[in-house]
């Protein structure tokens, strides 16, 4: 009885042991994964939560999202003007900071003089540019619309005299103007609904001159306090970038940190490199429809080189945009005009797209013209005219990102990552 009473003491001993040391495995080993798996179902749960709100209190979220922007717009501006004046900025810097060291002992002193004179002269410039540009182009583009508008009833008879006298040049084509009623109807048209309307726009434009003048007096303060941001901004940039690095560096291992910091770079790269490219290319088409619109004597020079050189910043899109309106405006003053401005158009389009885009932008997006033509449908749709201007680099940026990730998977399956590799697989 002793003996199996010691016996039944050491099976006791033993299988406790045994099940210590299976705990102490499970929570080594397989711990780990139920607490990873619980998290990530909390974390899926927590986002089809979050998705279910936000559906139905989207309209809510809405206003909420609208109001945060509208109090932040200053800031905005502030950041959008800064990152357009850094390229003069970073110029200046370079110019004075040598000039400075020549004439000055202490580092610290000649980088306060170096920004303080960059900074004056960047925010100078940029106002100068700005100012010359509407002083030089609003008055003549008000100019041009009141003309149209005043002139649309002499300019559509005008317009009816020369189909007519095609028609009598060519008795075929009367005879089937003659027989749709065409006449007839753009008669009633014009009177029954264009003039009316015409009138109706012309009162439209003085009670929204009066109702917007807060949104003008608005617009106004956010840019002013907006270059007072832009001011802060290029003069604590380098600090901003030095506490971007050091919140990625604390929140990630010292690899995936090198990463971010070097997407977030070539992200820099795109935007910057893309738009002032953009707004270089499309100036420059601007003067040049400019300059050749005034050869040819055609009417409403700076209103069309105006729409020719904004709708230019859109890809693909962008000479389409600004084709349609503007030929309409010369048709209502000259048909053979318009078909020379068409052509024009044309002839400057090719231009751009195959000599002057290729070298300002050079290759800057590496995405093909398909992506280029998805990217813009889908961030115009999204967003407007600033989506269809943003949505290119945006989107290769995001094709950059997926890029790397495929790239990364492969690599790690000791897989080729060259595409052409793949057709015939």
């Amino acid at each position: 009885m002793e003996n199996d009473t010691i016996v039944k003491n050491v099976k006791q001993h033993m299988t406790a042991i045994c099940y210590k040391k299976g705990v102490d495995v499970l929570n080594k080993e397989e711990l780990k994964k139920y607490i990873y798996a619980g998290i990530t179902g909390c974390v899926i749960i927590g986002f089809g939560i979050l998705l279910y709100f936000i559906i139905q209190k989207v309209e809510a979220i809405q206003q909420v999202i609208h109001t945060i922007i509208g109090i932040l717009m200053p800031i905005i501006y502030g950041l959008v003007i800064a990152y357009l004046t850094i390229p003069i900025y970073n110029y200046f810097m370079k110019k004075i900071i040598p000039f400075l060291q020549k004439k000055l002992k202490s580092e610290k002193r000649v980088l306060f003089l170096g920004k303080v004179f960059s900074i004056t002269l960047t925010i100078v410039l940029a106002i100068a540019v700005v100012a010359g540009l509407i002083a030089m182009v609003i008055p003549q583009v008000l100019e041009s619309l009141t003309s149209i508008i005043q002139m649309a009833p002499d300019s559509y008879r005008n317009f009816i005299d020369w189909v007519q006298q095609i028609a009598e040049d060519n008795p075929e084509l009367k005879n089937l103007i003659i027989s749709s009623d065409m006449t007839s109807n753009m008669n009633d048209w014009f009177n029954s609904f264009l003039m009316p309307n015409i009138q109706k726009l012309l009162n439209g434009i003085t009670t929204g001159i009066l109702l917007s003048i807060s949104n003008v007096v608005n617009l106004i303060k956010n840019i002013i306090i907006g270059i007072i941001v832009a001011i802060y901004v290029l003069n604590s940039k380098d600090t901003f970038v030095a506490q971007g690095k050091k919140i990625v560096y604390s929140a990630m291992k010292e690899e995936h940190a090198k990463l971010v910091i070097e997407e977030v770079r070539f992200i820099h790269k795109m935007f910057g490199g893309f738009i002032s490219g953009k707004l270089l290319d499309s100036l420059i088409i601007g003067i040049i429809c400019f300059i050749v619109m005034t050869i040819l004597k055609m009417p409403y020079v700076m209103l069309i080189s105006v729409i020719i050189g904004v709708t230019n910043i859109i890809p693909f899109f962008g000479p389409f945009i600004g084709a349609i309106p503007t030929a309409l405006f010369i048709l209502m003053e000259s048909p053979i005009q318009c078909i020379y401005f068409l052509i024009f158009i044309l002839l400057l389009q090719q231009f751009d797209g195959n000599i002057l885009g290729p070298k300002i932008l050079g290759d800057s997006t590496g995405i093909s013209s398909f992506w280029v033509l998805f990217s813009i449908l889908l961030f115009g749709g999204l967003f407007g005219f600033v989506g269809m201007i943003i949505g290119v680099p945006t989107f290769a940026v995001i094709y950059d990102i997926i890029s790397r990730l495929v790239n990364h998977g492969l690599r790690k399956k000791k897989m080729s990552i060259n595409t052409e590799d793949y057709k015939e697989l």
